[in-house]
Formats: structure tokens, C-alpha cells, sequence
């Protein structure tokens, strides 16, 4: 039977490894927004033309072009077995445009919708100690440290710290992405798909919780 998940976490929980792992742990593929969003542009498909005029002109791209992207996405061969998405729905709009796209071309729904939990002052500190290098070798100061305070392992370049992973940058980011997210987790949590995750843990033991989570589901 096919399963569809939409992941959500916010910056710094650590929800593209999740969803990775996840991804190839259920045979499905894993689509994030920003990766739909890049291959249109470059494939410069009809939706791609159309997204990037709003971007050229420094717009929004409207919700109803980023849900025909997904739209094609999930009806290719690859997403009989079912999809994990990460970025998209971003909004109730967008999650009641999911449901009926599932519900139309493949009589189903969202499964479950993993939501990983991290406390505010623990992303703060993941985000705000990354430090990087010209080359986009990434370390950190109290995880991964570099062996000559900074200077990059790989390249002996000088490491910096990113304009957004300074503690301002990063504590706005999260503020945002709590503000817009939480009707977002409200609705799936109605309908009963939620499953919310501790991101504090080791990367394995999110794993297993996630997926001792979803086998309950």
C-alpha cells in the first residue's frame, strides 16, 4: 500500500536527515520544495518559466504554481509507492490543495505527518555554531570542530561563521517558521496524522522513534 508523509521541523531540528533516512528506509522518494522548485527552473518546463517571472520581478510565486509543481511531481511512476515531502505544504491552503491532489489521482491521504520537536535554545546553538569555508566544507564548534581553530580540515582555508547562522539571524528564523507552522501543525494534528518527534536525541534515536511512531499510525 502506498504511503505519503509530509515532514516538518524547524530549522536546526535536523529534518532533511530524517527525511533522508526515512526516504530510503520506506522506498519512496523524498521531495523537497526547493529541489522541485530548481529542477523546474532548469528544466526551464512551462511551470519553471512561469515561476521564475515572479522571481525576476522579485514577487512571491503564487501558491497555486508551487501546488501544479507538486502536483506533476507526485503523479510521476516513481510516487506509485507513496512520497515523502519536506517544504510543502508550507500552509493550510496548501495542505487542503495535498489532500485533494491524493485524494484525486490516487483515492488516499496523508499517512502521517513527523514533526520533529527541538527546544528553541538547542537550534539556536546548532544553527549559530556552524562555521564554513570558501569552499562550502561545513564545521562546528562544539559538535564538529575543525583541528586548527578556524581554519577548514579539508582545504586550509579560513572557516567563518554565515551572515545567517548568527544568533540574531537564526532566532528570527526560528520565530518565523514557529509563527507560520503552527496552524499548519494544528491541522494535521485534527485529523489525527501528527506525530510529533524529540530532535533532541543522538540522529539514530530519532530514527527509531520516528518510525516506531509511524508503525503505530
Amino acid at each position: 500500500m502506498a504511503q505519503h508523509f509530509v515532514m516538518l521541523g524547524p530549522p536546526g531540528a535536523g529534518k532533511g536527515t530524517q527525511a533522508k533516512i526515512l526516504s530510503e528506509k520506506m522506498g519512496i522518494p523524498h521531495i523537497s520544495s526547493g529541489d522541485l522548485f530548481r529542477e523546474n527552473l532548469r528544466e526551464k518546463t512551462d511551470l519553471g518559466k512561469l515561476a521564475e517571472g515572479y522571481i525576476n520581478r522579485g514577487e512571491l510565486v503564487p501558491d497555486d504554481v508551487t501546488i501544479r509543481m507538486v502536483q506533476e511531481r507526485i503523479s510521476r511512476s516513481d510516487c506509485q509507492a507513496g512520497v515523502l515531502l519536506d517544504g510543502f505544504p508550507r500552509t493550510v491552503y496548501q495542505a487542503e490543495a495535498l489532500d485533494e491532489i491524493l485524494r484525486d489521482q490516487k483515492n488516499t491521504q496523508v499517512d502521517a505527518v513527523p514533526c520533529i520537536i527541538v527546544a528553541d535554545d538547542v537550534l539556536v546553538e546548532r544553527l549559530s555554531g556552524r562555521r564554513s569555508c570558501q569552499n562550502g566544507h561545513v564545521f562546528h564548534v562544539k559538535f564538529n570542530p575543525p583541528k586548527v581553530d578556524g581554519i577548514c580540515d579539508v582545504d586550509g582555508t579560513e572557516l567563518y561563521q554565515r551572515e545567517d547562522d548568527t544568533v540574531e539571524t537564526v532566532s528570527r528564523r526560528i520565530r518565523v517558521y514557529l509563527d507560520q507552522t503552527q496552524p499548519l501543525i494544528d491541522y494535521y494534528r485534527q485529523k489525527g496524522v501528527l506525530v510529533e518527534i524529540d530532535g533532541a536525541q543522538a540522529i539514530d534515536a530519532v530514527s527509531e522513534a520516528l518510525f516506531a511512531a509511524i508503525a503505530k499510525m
